[in-house]
């Protein structure tokens, strides 16, 4: 059978699930290309950055503002364009831009989540009108008859959308597991990060208090 019969022949709740499957494929690659460049780019950048800001804070904004599209590098910016700013706000605004960058971080989780869910409720719902069909079309006595065709085709359509649907979220939970995984990596690393950035601010802030104090 052709993939084009397998789809009739799996019923109405094929269509759904095509759907499924295409809005699954594009968010997964959207996903896909979105971590490679977070993964590729991202600790690079960061230790460039902590090594600059105690000799030029300067030079390690602008190497920042040339990788704003990283979540870690615009958390970074809140926090070092504020001017002269203290322990608590700096650290402040690591916090709120942090969170402020989480739900980029989990993007379409709750999309991947639903799928999950509802394309083996649909495999099954297609099961069961498999089976309504199946025995619509039986007729005691004649299961020789003509009305063969028509059980074999209930029982078919009951099979390949169960199978389809498993297929659907199978794929589409690994995936979430993996983006997931990325996730929460990435919040550890944002925390492990930021506080070394608060730490070489606190220094840079106590030296500053420090030659003040000793000009006046």
């Amino acid at each position: 059978m052709s993939i084009a019969q397998i789809f009739v022949a799996g019923g109405v709740v094929m269509w759904p699930l095509l759907a499924f499957s295409i809005v699954a494929l594009a968010l997964i690659a959207e996903r896909c290309v979105f971590w490679f460049r977070v993964q590729r780019r991202q600790r690079r950048v960061v230790r460039e950055v902590l090594a600059l800001y105690p000799q030029d804070s300067s030079a390690a904004l602008f190497q920042l503002r040339k990788h704003a599209g990283l979540p870690i590098a615009r958390i970074f910016l809140a926090a070092l364009e504020l001017e002269q700013a203290g322990q608590e706000e700096f650290r402040l605004a690591l916090e709120s831009e942090a969170q402020a960058e989480l739900p980029t971080l989990r993007r379409f989780n709750t999309v991947f989540e639903t799928i999950v869910t509802v394309a083996p409720l649909l495999g099954l719902l297609g099961t069961v009108l498999g089976l309504i069909n199946s025995f619509a079309s039986l007729r005691l006595g004649d299961l020789a008859g003509s009305n063969t065709a028509n059980v074999t085709a209930g029982i078919s359509e009951a099979l390949i959308s169960t199978a389809t649907g498993l297929v659907v979220a199978i794929v589409t939970l690994l995936f979430s597991n993996l983006f997931k995984g990325f996730y929460l990596r990435q919040k550890a690393q944002i925390q492990e990060y930021g506080g070394h950035l608060e730490l070489l601010h606190r220094r840079h802030y106590a030296q500053g208090v420090l030659s003040y104090a000793t000009t006046r």
